[in-house]
């Protein structure tokens, strides 16, 4: 059965719903390759011009799948898969806009940063708690560092602490929030916005505005890929993922 679920709101429109609502639309080996190819097809189409990234049930996305993360063959596999996705939506010709709920947190706050705009939902926590599984957010911070104050950063990644959505609106994380019933004619409002500017200058200020950075995306990706993998791999990460899946404090003294 498909965990990614793709759909035409219109010709130049394409919706696509993260469709593991049992697991809170974790990240799976799965999810991430179907999202993938999902955001490929619709950026492959000469007339897609907008994306619309949502999740099903209770939730935006909670990250990893730590049931799938705690085998570390698959460490390199799903960590490559993240940063894929996470240039994917930042390559992606169309606009990319997140319609957020519930929870964005870990990998689906990072996907949610990926986005050009992001609508959320009143009630929704939004957060980095990687270093509480021992895990560093290294992907995000390709967006982060773009994106919002350092000192915003460092109380998000340093204290891992969930946020909610007027704090998160506060530091520039979202764009909007709005009630859960409003997230979804909010983004569809933005994209008609969009829609009323030309395909090519949308196109341009969208690589215009990449290309001031002095390092592109993805030579972030690249650079923090690499200290991603490396906490993938280390004791801290097997005690801090072993403790979630077993619903423990983590022993962090070893």
């Amino acid at each position: 059965m498909p965990v990614v679920l793709t759909e035409k709101h219109s010709p130049q429109i394409t919706i696509i719903t993260l469709n593991r609502p049992e697991r809170r639309n974790a990240l799976s080996i799965q999810l991430l390759t179907e999202l993938i190819a999902a955001i490929k097809l619709a950026s492959d189409q000469p007339q897609e011009r907008i994306i619309v990234l949502r999740g099903a049930g209770a939730a935006f996305c909670t990250g990893l799948d730590l049931k799938e993360a705690q085998n570390q063959t698959k460490a390199h596999a799903t960590a490559d898969l993240v940063a894929h996705v996470l240039g994917a939506l930042s390559e992606a010709h169309p606009v990319t806009i997140a319609a957020v709920h519930g929870a964005a947190v870990a990998g689906g706050a990072g996907i949610m940063s990926a986005c050009d705009f992001v609508v959320a939902a009143e009630g929704t926590k939004f957060g980095y708690p990687e270093t509480r599984r021992g895990l560093v957010a290294g992907l995000v911070l390709t967006f982060l560092r773009r994106q919002l104050r350092e000192r915003d950063i460092r109380e998000l990644l340093l204290g891992g602490e969930l946020i909610d959505a007027k704090r998160a609106l506060a530091m520039g994380l979202v764009n909007r929030v709005v009630s859960r019933d409003e997230v979804m004619p909010e983004a569809l409002k933005f994209a008609d916005s969009v829609l009323q500017g030309g395909p090519n200058a949308i196109l341009q200020t969208k690589r215009m505005i990449g290309e001031l950075w002095s390092t592109s995306v993805k030579q972030d990706l690249e650079l923090t890929l690499k200290h991603h993998i490396q906490a993938r791999g280390s004791a801290e990460a097997r005690e801090g993922i072993g403790a979630f899946n077993e619903k423990r404090k983590p022993n962090w003294a070893g």
